[in-house]
């Protein structure tokens, strides 16, 4: 079984475009701002059907799924 995704391990790594936010089908993703206003994607892992689109869309990311 595949793991929740991790869309960024640091804040740096995530330009914050809000495409993974817009493409889940199942809305368990928020976009949540920090202390210095710049807002980030956290994932609702109750809600997460584990399907990688917000991967797959990730303009920072560069890894093909099988």
């Amino acid at each position: 079984m595949k793991d929740v995704p991790i869309l960024f391990k640091e804040k740096a790594d995530c330009c914050g475009c809000s495409a993974c936010y817009a493409i889940c089908p199942k809305d368990a993703i928020n976009m949540v701002e920090d202390n210095e206003g710049f807002e980030y994607p956290k994932i609702d892992e109750e809600k997460c059907i584990i399907c990688y689109q917000c991967v797959k869309v990730c303009p920072f990311k560069d890894i093909k799924l099988s």
